[in-house]
């Protein structure tokens, strides 16, 4: 059985009709690699764009924690840029980031 981990994929978006605004969508779950991140995280994002499209209730959160909510209608996801990891809790004691205080 392969070893699943928490990721993190940060995919950069931006407003079709006003690309100077920009921001980040992040997708978090359980994957055994980058890539699978990746892959997941689009997939999520394609359902839940479709259930969008059709007027229906987005699929929510899949058994393996990847889901898509929060779609903003009129920014596009730059996937080509997107970039996946292992998943950093910024609040675990285990945690040392010196860029943030609690």
């Amino acid at each position: 059985m392969p070893n699943h981990e928490f990721y993190e994929v940060d995919v950069p978006i931006h407003d079709t009709t006003n690309p100077g605004l920009r921001g980040l969508h992040v997708f978090t779950g359980e994957a055994d690699s980058p890539t699978t991140a990746l892959r997941r995280a689009h997939e999520v994002y394609a359902a839940a764009l479709a259930a969008h499209k059709a007027g229906i209730e987005s699929p929510g959160k899949q058994p393996d924690n990847w889901g898509a909510s929060g779609l903003r209608p009129g920014w596009e996801m730059e996937w080509p840029a997107a970039k996946a990891g292992r998943w950093i809790n910024p609040v675990s004691w285990t945690t040392s980031r010196g860029d943030f205080a609690l």
